[in-house]
């Protein structure tokens, strides 16, 4: 399994850590943490250190209920610290979080070199094509609704099926657009109820019959640490009992808030295979 970043290629079989970068002030865990130039390097060059990959960039906050932000404002946020990272860490591969066209294009041209998009061409109509204008992966992920309304009462008939065929339909538009690389993120959290989301995560070897690499984000998310009754704070435990779980059923990437924890499941995980 692999994936082509700027020319390289890159092997998938061994598992990947993508660490989380938020440049927002209201993210549900970490939000106004990083969202300065200073405080971003800070952070980034500690993620390397402790072994991502990755490191994903995102300037408007997609948790449950976030207010929406203008695209002049998510630019500003991302532009400039995006444009430091790339000159700071050139050897690093920049994913950015947005699902503005715009936005990605201005991203890509900057120096990032893939497209993560939570609504995998939902909200905007011209990203796959534009980002098929670029030589750069694109992250599809599966979300029913929009950020601000998605946990209002989802329903699936069965959440496994139902993203499969999503997946499907929306992968052959990526394709006919120009996309050469599509990553596939199931979307835990994201319009569905705690049931859907284990449901989904117990079943995801299924989602292998698709033959496209997989990325799961389940840090610290709700699916965590509300089946636990405890904060975002204190799901480093519950997130690492999953992301172990996650690479167990073939996740290629890890999309995680907390790179260190993540890097030793993955070699340990990779020790017993």
């Amino acid at each position: 399994m692999t994936i082509n970043l700027k020319g390289n290629l890159i092997d998938l079989n061994e598992p990947k850590i993508m660490g989380i970068l938020n440049l927002t002030p209201d993210s549900f865990f970490d939000g106004g943490r990083f969202n300065s130039e200073e405080s971003a390097v800070r952070q980034t060059e500690k993620m390397i250190k402790e072994g991502a990959f990755f490191v994903d960039l995102g300037a408007c906050s997609t948790r449950p209920g976030a207010a929406e932000i203008s695209e002049d404002e998510e630019q500003k946020r991302l532009f400039p610290i995006l444009e430091k990272l790339v000159n700071n860490f050139p050897e690093v591969y920049f994913s950015v979080d947005t699902s503005r066209s715009t936005v990605a294009a201005g991203s890509l041209d900057r120096g990032a070199a893939m497209i993560n998009d939570i609504s995998g061409g939902q909200f905007d109509s011209k990203m796959m094509e534009t980002v098929g204008n670029y030589p750069a992966p694109y992250v599809l992920m599966h979300i029913v609704g929009s950020p601000q309304k998605m946990q209002e009462n989802p329903q699936y008939q069965n959440v496994t099926q139902e993203v499969l065929y999503y997946f499907s339909e929306k992968v052959q538009l990526a394709y006919e657009k120009g996309i050469n690389d599509v990553i596939i993120d199931p979307g835990f959290g994201f319009g569905k109820t705690l049931e859907h989301n284990f449901e989904l995560f117990n079943n995801l070897d299924l989602l292998h019959s698709l033959q496209l690499p997989l990325l799961v984000g389940v840090s610290r998310k709700s699916m965590i640490y509300k089946k636990l009754s405890i904060t975002p704070e204190e799901a480093l435990n519950g997130t690492t009992a999953l992301h172990s779980l996650a690479l167990n059923k073939g996740a290629h990437i890890l999309r995680v808030h907390d790179v260190k924890q993540a890097k030793e499941c993955s070699i340990l995980l990779q020790a017993l295979q």
